[in-house]
This record gives C-alpha cells, structure tokens and sequence, in this order.
C-alpha cells in the first residue's frame, strides 16, 4: 500500500515500561485537554436497563427469539454481550491467560517483535503518525489471521510456549462464531443470509487480532487507555479483562462503563457494515479508561471486508425515501485515511457522508487497517 510511513515519527515508549518504573506523575504526552479526561465516577456500574449494554443469548431455543434481540441491540446500541456463543470459556480463559504471560516477558524478548506503522503487525505502543500527539495509556500487540495467504507464524509470539497453539484454535473459533453473526445481520436487514458475506468477499475476508495491555497508571483520571473512536472493519469481537473493566461506549452524550458478563463476547457494529446497512446498524463511539491499582488485558478480533472490495450501501436498501448515504471506497482506502490521522471518534465514518478521500489500494492482499477496539 503506497502512503504509509515506514517507522514512527518519534522513539517509542513502552507505558509498561513507565508503569513499572514507579513514577508518581505521568509525562505530558500522555495527558488530554480536560474536556477529553474520565470523570470521576468513570469505573463504576450505574444500575439500570440502559446503563449496559444487552446480553444476548445465542444459545436460545427459539431462533426467532435471537434474531430479534440482536437485531434490537444492533439497531438501538451498536453493542451487545454474547453468551453460549459457542466459543469454549477455557480457550477463552488460556488465550488470555497465555497473552498476559507474553507481556510479562523480558522487554529485551518483546522488543524483538516491534511493529511499524507499515502494517501495525507486532507489539506496539501507538497509534497514528501525527508527531507530538497526545498517547493513550496502553501497549498492543497486533496479528494478522486472515487471509491465510498474509497470516505469519514467524511474527507471532514463540513464548509463552503455547502461544501460538492457542491463537490458532482461538481464531478459528471465533471466525465461527463471527460467520454465524453475519448471516443473523443479513437476515434482519431482510437480506440473504449469506448476503454481509459475500459482501466482505465470501472465504476471502480478513481477520486480525489486537491484544491490548493497559498498565497500572498513577494518574487514571488524566488519560486514556484508548481514545474514543469507532472500529474502521466490520464486526469487533471482544474479549474482555475477567476481572478489571475499563471499556466505555458513549450513548446520549455520556460514557457508559461496560460490565462484562462471565465469558461472554462483546461484540459491536465497525463503520463497513454500518456503511453496507446505509446506516441501519451504527458504529458507535467507544473508549478506555485506566486505573491506578490494576493492568488489564483484553483481546479484540477484527473481522474484515477482503481489502480490494468496494463497499457501500447495499443496493436492496437504497430506495427514494432512504438513498444511498455513502459512495463506495475499498477498505484499503479507508484504512489508508485511518492509518494517517489515528482514532477521532466518529468523525472518520460521519466524513464520508459528504466526501470520499481519495487512496490507492494496495495488491489486494487482505491486510486489515489499523484497529483500535478495546
């Protein structure tokens, strides 16, 4: 893909590295203008219906009963919680169990695996390319899945020493489970089932996973884990911290904190599919608070249009009362804009309503944008 910078325009730092150096006071870059900052009851669960997200049971007897209640949670929050989805809970509990060892190795082993801003594969500790951005609170570690043809053992982590046993199992899994979604989306948008599918190119799509590790911070209330974006793909399946929340979705102009559900996934719309449903299904503003006592680890897997495909509304939801709101753009192109201005919000997808930056795709070869999710 033409456009991308090769290395980062600064020296990285490791935030774990900072973490775990004792300081008291966090350095400037990493704090937000005030009006950006956590409140001071972020962290904590509001009771009530609409203070979390809807917990859908995939497992529900009646198929009628799922289809409905994803459809409701799609069209009224952009997120839900999945349970008996499918996904065995000890995988679940061993792929983030396996991770958390990884960012506990020698920085000396972790450090072999830095990534660029070429494709983000690798462990890293920012996004964007801007020089002198504010940094959010957090390291990563990104992968590619799918297409096979792009997916690198050789970039995935050797230790822990299962490490790559269990984010093959995982992965398959997860597409499983991800490949089910698609065809509950495209049937209650009134479409085939298979429809979303072949949209995003059929056995051809893309998967990547971020694995996200937010240290202690001695100043939570100044930062962010991650700043509030929406997810560029189409579908985030995420794995939350079993034990630490930090995961926040804002809804009526406030931030809601998630409180997960043992073993369940969390899943929200990314900007494609909310362009391919003309904006039936919305991508929604989400973020990550820290917290001063506790590291968090969390796993989001992207599931991704094939790279070289022209997305846009789907033609059987266009009509005179409901035109198109968005021209076609590849992913490759839309991931190109992400990659150069870094998580703002909704302000990348909204853009689109009124222009289509221009971007040169890349061979074709699959390979996911730059993913912020949790």
């Amino acid at each position: 893909m033409s456009g991308l910078q090769q290395d980062w325009p600064e020296p990285v730092v490791r935030v774990q590295s900072l973490s775990d150096s004792g300081i008291t006071a966090i350095p400037d870059r990493y704090i937000r203008p005030v009006s950006d900052r956590p409140s001071a009851g972020d962290g904590f669960f509001a009771e009530g219906p609409d203070n979390n997200i809807p917990i859908v049971d995939l497992g529900m007897e009646d198929p009628a009963d799922v289809l409905d209640q994803v459809s409701r949670a799609c069209r009224d929050w952009g997120f839900f919680q999945a349970v008996n989805h499918g996904v065995n809970p000890e995988l679940m509990d061993r792929a983030r169990d396996v991770w958390r060892q990884f960012f506990h190795l020698p920085m000396k082993l972790k450090q072999t695996y830095s990534n660029s801003p070429k494709t983000y594969e690798g462990y890293g500790s920012r996004l964007g390319i801007e020089k002198g951005a504010i940094l959010d609170w957090g390291d990563y570690y990104f992968l590619h899945y799918l297409p096979t043809c792009i997916k690198d053992y050789n970039k995935w982590p050797a230790l822990p020493s299962s490490c790559r046993e269990v984010i093959e199992e995982y992965g398959k899994q997860v597409v499983a489970l991800a490949e089910r979604l698609m065809k509950i989306l495209s049937v209650n948008l009134g479409l085939e089932e298979d429809f979303l599918q072949r949209q995003f190119g059929g056995d051809d799509v893309g998967a990547c996973l971020r694995v996200n590790f937010y240290p202690r911070c001695p100043q939570c209330d100044l930062t962010l884990g991650l700043s509030p974006h929406s997810d560029p793909g189409g579908m985030t399946l995420l794995l939350p911290d079993d034990h630490v929340p930090g995961l926040q979705i804002r809804r009526h102009d406030k931030w809601i904190t998630v409180k997960p559900a043992r073993h369940a996934f969390i899943i929200n719309i990314g900007d494609q599919i909310q362009v391919l449903s003309n904006a039936i299904y919305k991508s929604v503003e989400h973020r990550v608070i820290v917290n001063s006592t506790d590291e968090r680890v969390s796993l989001a897997f992207f599931y991704n249009p094939k790279s070289d495909i022209p997305i846009g509304p789907a033609e059987e939801l266009v009509t005179p009362e409901s035109p198109a709101l968005y021209s076609p753009m590849t992913f490759d192109q839309y991931r190109l804009f992400i990659r150069m201005r870094g998580p703002r919000g909704k302000s990348q997808v909204d853009s689109l309503m009124s222009q289509r930056p221009s971007g040169e795709g890349c061979d074709g070869s699959g390979r996911p944008p730059v993913e912020h999710s949790d």
